[in-house]
């Protein structure tokens, strides 16, 4: 929990002074290419917020109210955080299209390159902590953070590129090109979140990989007459759910039965963290 809400508040201090530095440039420079950045980085920001609060939030264990506990927060922000960026994106497009309409030359270009490669190296590190972290917390709410910060990355080299290639051949038009192509990027961005997010909503079943695997494990204690049926999984923020009937012959005492379902369920808790398991004994 410490770790998860240290990275978030260290997302949220990057992106803060680099929308400072990507907006004083934009404005001093006339650049609508290094300000669609800013508007980018703002967007990251947001989601860097959104993304603390709901590691604190998902984390917190159930109650009366949340019996599953909240593990869904984290979801319910990554949707919150992929529609905000699908706004983003459009308003770039559609500031650039009216620069492309009334083309305006653009100054102090040198600085704003220097600035979008300071902006790539910082969410180059920053995005590197995150992803490590998510990997290691299963959060999709830090992943998608990292999402965030790693588009930046591409954009902001682009946007460089772009500002080297106007201050080469003066062609002053190319600055709401290349601000169209950023915001192109960041829409494939927010819909790849939004897929990802909104999927544990509808408690769509887990990945067939995770699912083998807990078949695996179950089918290693059904000897003789015993066996299972009706397996389901679901998966909330980090938390993964398992219910499923066991079939066990008629014989078998009820603390047996009792004693081999804890068996069951132990190991299938050890192939992931953040399990829940729900075991329905049928006597055959």
């Amino acid at each position: 929990m410490k770790k998860k809400v240290a990275v978030a508040r260290l997302s949220i201090v990057s992106n803060s002074l680099l929308i400072i530095m990507k907006l004083a440039v934009g404005v001093i420079s006339g650049s609508v290419s290094i300000i669609s950045e800013a508007i980018h980085s703002f967007m990251d920001l947001l989601a860097a917020v959104i993304a603390f609060l709901s590691v604190r939030i998902s984390d917190r264990p159930a109650d009366s109210k949340h019996p599953y506990g909240h593990g869904k927060f984290e979801n319910i922000s990554g949707v919150v955080e992929a529609v905000l960026i699908f706004i983003a994106a459009f308003w770039i497009i559609w500031e650039a299209v009216k620069k492309l309409m009334h083309p305006e030359p653009i100054g102090s270009i040198w600085i704003g390159v220097v600035v979008m490669a300071v902006s790539a190296v910082v969410n180059i590190l920053v995005s590197r902590k995150l992803y490590k972290v998510a990997r290691e917390t299963d959060s999709i709410a830090l992943e998608a953070d990292a999402l965030h910060l790693k588009t930046d990355v591409y954009t902001s080299i682009g946007v460089a590129i772009g500002l080297g290639l106007i201050w080469v051949t003066g062609y002053h038009f190319l600055d709401p090109i290349v601000a169209i192509l950023v915001a192109l990027l960041i829409l494939k961005e927010s819909y790849q979140l939004f897929r990802k997010a909104y999927g544990p909503l509808l408690d769509t079943a887990l990945v067939e990989e995770d699912v083998q695997a807990i078949e695996q494990s179950i089918r290693a204690h059904c000897l003789g007459k015993i066996d299972f049926h009706n397996l389901r999984t679901r998966k909330a923020g980090n938390y993964r759910y398992v219910d499923f009937h066991l079939n066990v012959p008629r014989d078998m005492t009820v603390k047996e039965a009792h004693d081999l379902c804890d068996q069951v369920e132990q190991d299938i808790k050890k192939l992931f963290d953040f399990m829940e398991v729900t075991i329905h004994v049928e006597h055959i």
